[in-house]
C-alpha cells in the first residue's frame, strides 16, 4: 500500500513514540490522558496542541484496516500469475474450494519474518507465506494451513513455522482434524538453523497429534529435504499429478552423486509415492478433485481419539441380502475375482474410499459404511497375485488397522489368501517382520474387529488376518471356505513324496490323494467343529451378518494393556 493518506504530510509530536505501521509511514502511537474513569485516545497523527479524534476519525482507521487486509489477500498479481501458468491454484483459492463457504478463520495474517540476510532485508510481506486458520467442512470443524509458494517460493523460516505450530497446537486442544496444504520450496536458506528448528517443532506436534487427531496432508507442489517426512508423518498423503513432487533428495543431488539424470516427476511424482514407495495414499489428476476428495474422507473421520465417526441413518442393512455375491466369488479356489466387486456389494450405496489403490495391490484397505456406520475394510485381491501377502502388502494393511484402532473404527477382514510369496528376494527383504508387523497390528486392535473367509485362508497368511487365534470378535465363513496349513496340491507333495515318487501312475495316485485331504481338512465344517468359526453363512447373507455383528459389537471395551507402549517389529 502507498503512503499517500490524509495527514501524511504531518509530523509526530516530538515527545510521542514513534512506531512503524504496515504501509510504510511513522506514526505515533496513541496514549492515553485525562483522569481516572475518563479515557480519550490521541489520534495517531495528532499534532501537540490539536483537539482529540471525532468520530469521523474511525472510518477512516477502519478503511486503511481493510485496505491493508484486502493488499494481503489480494498478494502480488505477477506472482499470482506465474503460479496459475505452472497449473496450480494459490493457497487462498484452495483453501475456498476445501472448506465451507465463509467459514475460514484466518490467524495471524500480518505475521512478518524479523530476520535478514540475501533477499529478506527490506522485503517483508505479510503471512510470511503460509495461510493458517480453522474453518469447516460439511458443519465440521477442522485445522488448516496452507503454503504460499507466491510468497518466497512458500519456503519455512521462523515465523512461518510458528504459525503452522500453533494451528498443530490449537487441533490437538481442541480435538479437530488438521489439513496442512504443502506447496514450498523446503527451508528458508537465509534463516539457516532457525528454518530447521522450525520443522523439527512441526514434526515434533506432528508424532504428538497422531492417534489423537486425524492428520491429512495434501502435496499440491514441491516438498522437497526435511519438509517430506511432515506428509509421511501424516495419516493420509494427497499428491496431484504433474505438479506435486516429494523426495528427499532433488534430480541435481541425485546426477550429482550418482551420474542418473532423472526428472522431477521422475523421482518423486505422484504415481512414483503412489504407486512404488507408499508414501502417497491418494493420487489424483487435478487439484479441484483431489480437494474435494479431502472432503470426502473428512466426513467418513472422527474430529478425534475420543469421539465417534459420523453416522448416517440406517438403511435396514440386517435384512439386506445380496445374492449377487455368489456370482462374484467363483466357487473354484483359484480362480480370480475382484474383491472391490465384494466391498460395493457391502457397503452403503455400494460407495467405499480405497487407500492406496495402486501401492501393493494384491491387499485393499478402504473405509466406507455399513448401516450408516463406519467401518474399515481389509481384503486379500484374487486378481493381483492370487492375493499373496508379500512385505509391502503386510505394511499397507498393518498401517490401516493401527489407524483403524487409534479412532475408533470397527474393522472387516475378508479373507481369501494362499499364504505369503515364497522366494529369495521376499525373504531377503524382511517379509518375516514386514508380516509381523500386520500381525502386531491386529493383535493390539480393541476396536470391534470381524473376520469372514470367502474361500482360502492357508497358513501363516490366515493367521494374521485376523483369525480367532489373534482376537477377532467374530469369524464368520462361507461354505467355500478352506481353512488349512496348505493347499490341497502342496499337502500331498509333502506328506507323500515317497509314494508319488514309487508310484506306477503318479498322477492317478496324487488326484486321489488330493480328493481325500480335500475331503478331509478342507471340507467347510472342519474349522467351525473345531471352533475357530462362529458360523458358516450364505454369501447372500454377508451384508446382513455384518450389520448385526456390528450392532453387537457396538459397545465393546477392551482396555489395553498397563505399559508405557509395545515395540512394533517397524
Amino acid at each position: 500500500m502507498s503512503g499517500s493518506h490524509d495527514n501524511a504530510a504531518r509530523q509526530p509530536d516530538d515527545d510521542a513514540e514513534v512506531v512503524p505501521v504496515p504501509n510504510g509511514s511513522r506514526r505515533s502511537r496513541p496514549v492515553r490522558t485525562g483522569e481516572p474513569g475518563e479515557a480519550r485516545v490521541i489520534s495517531l497523527t495528532r499534532p501537540a496542541g490539536a483537539e482529540p479524534p471525532t468520530a469521523p476519525d474511525m472510518p477512516l482507521l477502519r478503511q486503511r484496516r481493510e485496505e491493508l487486509r484486502a493488499h494481503i489477500a489480494e498478494g502480488r498479481l505477477d506472482a499470482v500469475r506465474r503460479q496459475h501458468s505452472l497449473g496450480k491454484l494459490t493457497a487462498r483459492e484452495r483453501l475456498a474450494l476445501l472448506l465451507d463457504d465463509d467459514s475460514f478463520l484466518e490467524l495471524e495474517p500480518y505475521r512478518r519474518h524479523q530476520a535478514a540476510g540475501p533477499g529478506l532485508s527490506g522485503n517483508r510481506p505479510h503471512t510470511d507465506g503460509v495461510i493458517a486458520g480453522s474453518g469447516t467442512i460439511d458443519g465440521r470443524r477442522v485445522f488448516v494451513y496452507a503454503q504460499d509458494f507466491t510468497v518466497f517460493g512458500g519456503s519455512l523460516g521462523e515465523a512461518h513455522a510458528a504459525k503452522i505450530h500453533k494451528v498443530l497446537d490449537l487441533a490437538i486442544a481442541n480435538g479437530a482434524p488438521v489439513i496442512a496444504l504443502n506447496d514450498s520450496g523446503g527451508a528458508r536458506i537465509q534463516e539457516g538453523v532457525l528454518a530447521l528448528n522450525g520443522y523439527g517443532g512441526i514434526f515434533r506436534r506432528q508424532v504428538e497429534a497422531s492417534g489423537v487427531v486425524p492428520q491429512i496432508s495434501v502435496v499440491l507442489g514441491p516438498c522437497a529435504g526435511g519438509a517430506a517426512y511432515s506428509p509421511a508423518l501424516a495419516d493420509f498423503t494427497f499428491m496431484v499429478r504433474d505438479t506435486s513432487r516429494m523426495y528427499l533428495t532433488g534430480p541435481d543431488v541425485v546426477a550429482a552423486v550418482s551420474g542418473h539424470l532423472v526428472s522431477h516427476e521422475e523421482l518423486g511424482g505422484a504415481d512414483v509415492h503412489g504407486s512404488y514407495s507408499g508414501v502417497a495414499t491418494v493420487v489424483h489428476d487435478d487439484e479441484q478433485s483431489c480437494l474435494a476428495d479431502v472432503r470426502y474422507l473428512v466426513s467418513l473421520l472422527p474430529a478425534n481419539y475420543l469421539e465417534p465417526a459420523p453416522e448416517t441413518a440406517e438403511i435396514g442393512a440386517r435384512d439386506d441380502y445380496r445374492p449377487r455375491l455368489a456370482e462374484i466369488v467363483p466357487a473354484e479356489p483359484n480362480r480370480p475375482y475382484d474383491m472391490r466387486e465384494v466391498f460395493a456389494e457391502l457397503a452403503d450405496d455400494g460407495e467405499f474410499f480405497e487407500l492406496h489403490e495402486s501401492w501393493a495391490r494384491n491387499v485393499l484397505c478402504a473405509l466406507t459404511r455399513i448401516d450408516g456406520r463406519v467401518v474399515g475394510f481389509v481384503g486379500n485381491q484374487p486378481s493381483v497375485f492370487a492375493g499373496v501377502l508379500d512385505g509391502p502388502a503386510s505394511q499397507k494393511a498393518a498401517r490401516f488397522v493401527r489407524f483403524c484402532d487409534a479412532f475408533g473404527i470397527p474393522l472387516v477382514s475378508l479373507v481369501d489368501v494362499p499364504g505369503f510369496l515364497p522366494g529369495v528376494e521376499q525373504e531377503r527383504g524382511g517379509i518375516i517382520r514386514q508380516g509381523a508387523q500386520l500381525l502386531h497390528a491386529y493383535c493390539e486392535a480393541t476396536v470391534p474387529r470381524i473376520q469372514v473367509i470367502l474361500r482360502k485362508a492357508y497358513g501363516g497368511a490366515y493367521i494374521v488376518m485376523d483369525s480367532r487365534s489373534i482376537g477377532t470378535d467374530l469369524s464368520l465363513a462361507w461354505p467355500t471356505n478352506q481353512i488349512a496349513v496348505m493347499g490341497a496340491e502342496g499337502a500331498v507333495n509333502v506328506l507323500h513324496r515317497r509314494d508319488l515318487a514309487t508310484a506306477a501312475d503318479p498322477a492317478a495316485l496324487r488326484a486321489q490323494l488330493v480328493g481325500e485331504y480335500t475331503q478331509e481338512y478342507l471340507n467347510p465344517q472342519y474349522a467351525a467343529e473345531r471352533g475357530l468359526v462362529d458360523d458358516i453363512i450364505d454369501p447372500a447373507e454377508t451384508r446382513a451378518a455384518l450389520a448385526r455383528g456390528l450392532a453387537m459389537l457396538r459397545d465393546k471395551r477392551k482396555p489395553p494393556p498397563a505399559r508405557k507402549h509395545g515395540n512394533q517389529p517397524i
